[in-house]
């Protein structure tokens, strides 16, 4: 299952170290949630992807976060890419064990 979005990289309230995440679009984030009700359980929901943002491919894990889903994307990335909190990003992502 793989999903191409632009979204707006925003900072986590609580954590204000070297992290920024984007939001899963909604339509994305629904037929994730209903391919994980099948998957094998992981810790506080999490399901488990490989992204890409510009030529930098990672995996990681995506969080429920209300109706959407949650992408945490590491500062060496936002830095490599001179991404800032607020800016528009294109992502490719791939959930995994799918």
């Amino acid at each position: 299952m793989e999903f191409e979005f632009e979204a707006q990289l925003w900072r986590w309230e609580v954590r204000r170290e070297d992290w920024g995440f984007v939001s899963v679009p909604e339509e994305a984030s629904a037929e994730i949630r209903e391919l994980s009700e099948v998957l094998p359980p992981r810790g506080f929901g999490s399901v488990r992807v490989e992204v890409m943002i510009g030529a930098t491919r990672w995996r990681t894990s995506i969080f429920p976060n209300g109706d959407l889903y949650s992408l945490p994307i590491k500062g060496a990335v936002r830095r490599k890419h001179s991404l800032e909190i607020g800016d528009l990003t294109t992502v490719h992502l791939s959930v995994l064990d799918a």
